[in-house]
């Protein structure tokens, strides 16, 4: 199948999905409304709660939600084939995450911004408010460590990678300062500024890495967690304007450049799909995910169709910045749909390598031998971009190597193959660090409710002591599982737990709906969470009794244990609200038809 088929209809299908279903959730089911008073205007301090511009807020909120999962994991997923792939990620977005995402949004803006763990105790009681707390909490750790393994394994060694996405860092506190005090108001001349000094550290990268200056940016796998941690604690702490929010933004943009670049360079070349549209491997044995298309498929690509961890975006920095609920349609809804474009563009990038190629990048070369396959053109692609790209599993090499193989094909760019190479490298840890940052700065928030509820002191939001001290604790949560290199025995649980927090999500969304008098709509969260708990479920027994166990990995079988046991209870737990909750409406509207 030509590739170029495929953006077409998936960017077809996403338009018209957001101008339809999109549009008709947020005018009949949230009915948004721009005259409401928003969390930024009612509590706007200059730090957390802050007016944004619609579309500074978008390339934050962009930026914060699309980490790993948009781009390894329609990488990985692709050893089923490219075409379950597709049809998760389009009917994904467009049913279950665009909904996920933009319910939850709505949800904390009209509860003043708070997060999902405050909404769960609004809705569910003290009790499961904590055991709510508690959960996400759990998962968010993982979920931070897990997303830290690909940066740090793009960026050690690496001082080309290092300055470049370093760069970033200054280049945002200028353009926050710049927009605040400099030059208020003028965001399209602060972007353009802003790009066009990240553009300098892309340039710059490949001849910092020979100087004297690019030995002291090579730091091992060890420093390299170090300093992320150290980053993450910054981007918590310091006011929202002065690094997260210019930084995440300006990023989106690069982002969504390189992204656009690669659709079309795809229009140009026109490369054929390689890959088959369904493989041998829907039904298991596979040598990149051990489990069948169901239900790990579901669990592989997470952004890119519905992912938990945008909840905690959704209801952490995005609503208290938020500055009109109109833009809750663009930022919730259409974020999540570029999100899926994305991760076609990616699911793509992989499918047109050489299939034998795209299994010897992501197997083991123990592994691959077993498979009887010959690489067809990974020597000559090896040799070009000067490293060995066999035997290096994880998704993020075959990305790189899929969108280099795509670049270099356009005329006059043959010579050019190992600037690619390097530069989605690079792409790839800037794309994913905006996620940390972000969800660094969430886990503070939701760490300081939980101490809030033991030691009132702690409830202060402004107080730099608890700043401070709620920062470095989550940083150091997540850093002390990269350091120790533990965190790579989790990451098998990263897409199980991250799908819990969604199912979790759906919970709470259809009780905001309910309780709201919106009944008749809850479908559109119930049957998403309906399906996304049973794949949850399943993907856990499964990798517990199939996986962990058989493997004596004991920690491993008992935190996805944990995990069931908090789904369970929170599912349990939102039916009996759901039940009582409808009784309630429903005796409403019998007094209501009585008393007309």
């Amino acid at each position: 199948m030509n590739s170029i088929v495929l953006v077409i209809v998936a960017a077809l299908v996403l338009i018209i999905a957001y101008r339809t279903y999109g549009a008709f959730i947020a005018a009949k089911v949230l009915v948004l409304n721009e005259k409401n008073k928003v969390p930024s205007e009612v509590h706007n301090d200059g730090r957390d709660f802050i007016p944004t511009n619609k579309w500074v807020l978008l390339g934050h909120h962009f930026a914060a939600i699309a980490g790993a999962g948009p781009l390894i994991g329609p990488v990985l997923a692709a050893q089923f084939g490219y075409l379950p792939g597709t049809l998760w990620i389009l009917i994904g977005a467009v049913v279950g995450g665009g909904v996920h995402d933009m319910v939850v949004l709505f949800a904390s803006v009209r509860h003043d911004g708070q997060s999902i763990a405050q909404l769960a105790k609004i809705y569910f009681g003290k009790k499961m408010g904590l055991v709510t707390s508690i959960a996400v909490l759990f998962i968010l750790i993982i979920t931070m460590a897990g997303l830290g393994i690909p940066v740090v394994n793009s960026l050690f060694n690496s001082p080309w990678g290092t300055f470049t996405v370093g760069f970033t860092i200054p280049v945002a506190m200028f353009i926050g300062i710049y927009m605040k005090y400099i030059r208020p108001g003028k965001i399209a001349e602060a972007t353009v500024i802003g790009m066009a000094l990240i553009m300098v550290g892309v340039v710059g990268g490949p001849f910092i890495q020979h100087t004297a200056f690019g030995q002291f940016l090579t730091f091992d796998a060890k420093q390299m967690s170090i300093i992320l941690a150290v980053y993450g604690f910054f981007a918590a702490a310091l006011p929202v304007w002065l690094l997260l929010l210019p930084r995440d933004y300006l990023s989106t943009y690069m982002k969504l450049g390189v992204i656009g670049a690669l659709a079309l360079g795809i229009i140009i070349v026109r490369p054929v799909l390689q890959m088959p549209a369904i493989t041998q491997y829907v039904h298991g044995g596979g040598p990149i995910i051990p489990g069948k298309v169901f239900p790990f498929l579901f669990i592989t690509i997470a952004c890119g169709a519905l992912s938990g961890f945008h909840a905690l975006i959704s209801s952490g920095t995005t609503p208290k910045l938020i500055k009109n609920e109109k833009d809750i349609l663009p930022i919730g809804y259409g974020c999540m749909l570029i999100e899926a474009f994305i991760a076609l563009m990616a699911l793509i990038a992989a499918s047109v390598l050489p299939t034998a190629d795209y299994f010897a990048i992501n197997s083991l070369p123990a592994v691959f031998d077993k498979l009887n396959m010959i690489p067809k053109e990974l020597p000559m692609l090896s040799g070009m971009v000067g490293e060995q790209l066999a035997g290096r599993p994880g998704g993020s090499v075959s990305l790189a190597v899929g969108m280099s193989y795509v670049f270099y094909k356009i005329p006059g760019l043959t010579k050019l193959m190992a600037y690619w190479y390097h530069f989605c490298i690079m792409f790839e840890a800037l794309f994913i660090l905006t996620t940390i940052d972000a969800g660094t700065r969430i886990g503070r928030y939701l760490l300081q409710d939980l101490a809030a509820s033991v030691y009132k002191p702690f409830a202060k939001k402004n107080s730099w002591g608890n700043i401070i001290l709620f920062s470095a604790l989550m940083s150091f949560s997540w850093g002390y599982l990269l350091y120790t290199g533990n965190v790579s025995t989790i990451w098998p649980l990263f897409g199980v737990a991250n799908q819990t927090l969604a199912a979790i999500a759906f919970a709470i969304g259809t009780t905001f709906l309910i309780k709201n008098g919106k009944q008749k709509y809850m479908l559109i969260t119930v049957l998403p969470l309906i399906f996304i708990s049973v794949t949850t479920f399943t993907a856990a027994i499964e990798n517990i009794f199939n996986n962990y166990i058989p493997q004596n990995k004991i920690v491993l079988a008992v935190m996805s244990t944990i995990l069931v046991i908090m789904l369970a209870i929170i599912l349990v737990e939102s039916v009996k609200v759901w039940i009582v909750e409808l009784k309630k409406n429903k005796d409403v509207m019998n007094k209501k038809e009585i008393t007309e």
